[in-house]
């Protein structure tokens, strides 16, 4: 009896959620497994762009600690040859 009187007393979170349940089911299986893949692709594809992300940055750190070694090099070597 305890239940009963428990369960009639429903939080507007759960109804929701049934009723999402509810339009999800009504979906074919061909259309949920799509969805499905797509989500996997979209997911697989994240991790391969983060990755990318990571080498191209860390590629153009070196670039530019290169650029400005190779800027404050050449402009002593040209003072030293402006002395001759």
């Amino acid at each position: 009896m305890g239940k009963k009187d428990a369960g009639t007393t429903k939080l507007p979170v759960d109804q929701y959620r049934k009723q999402i349940g509810k339009q999800d089911y009504k979906k074919t299986k061909s259309a949920l497994k799509a969805t499905r893949l797509k989500a996997e692709a979209k997911k697989a594809s994240s991790v391969f762009r983060d990755a990318f992300l990571v080498i191209a940055a860390i590629l153009f750190l070196v670039l530019c600690v290169y650029a400005f070694f190779y800027l404050n090099l050449s402009t002593e070597l040209n003072l030293d040859v402006d002395m001759d």
